[in-house]
């Protein structure tokens, strides 16, 4: 969702890139930081900055834009990073979902 007003438009498209490379790289390194505590925390995760580069332009299909984000294919990723959402950990992100629809966010 973009806003005219907002001066995050006004940062250079270089910037941006970096600063979204050292998030994805972090990422990659932080992989306790499971998808579902980081939709459950902040309303988005890997996932969505996979589905996010798509609307962006990125020409790639879902797989290849999340094996760009995850650094692996999702599936290994899935396999050897991911642990089983527990019923607390959905029901917060059930939760936070909600909060992104009533502000029309992503």
């Amino acid at each position: 969702m973009s806003n005219s007003h907002d001066p995050l438009d006004a940062l250079p498209d270089a910037a941006a890139a970096a600063a979204f490379r050292r998030l994805v790289r972090h990422l990659r390194k932080r992989h306790d930081a499971q998808n579902i505590d980081l939709m459950g925390l902040a309303g988005f995760c890997r996932n969505c900055l996979a589905d996010w580069i798509r609307d962006a332009g990125y020409d790639g299909d879902k797989d290849s834009a999340r094996e760009l984000i995850h650094g692996m294919p999702a599936a290994e990723w899935k396999a050897t990073r991911q642990t089983e959402a527990t019923p607390e950990q959905l029901a917060r992100m059930d939760a936070s979902l909600a909060k992104n629809r009533e502000m029309g966010g992503d």
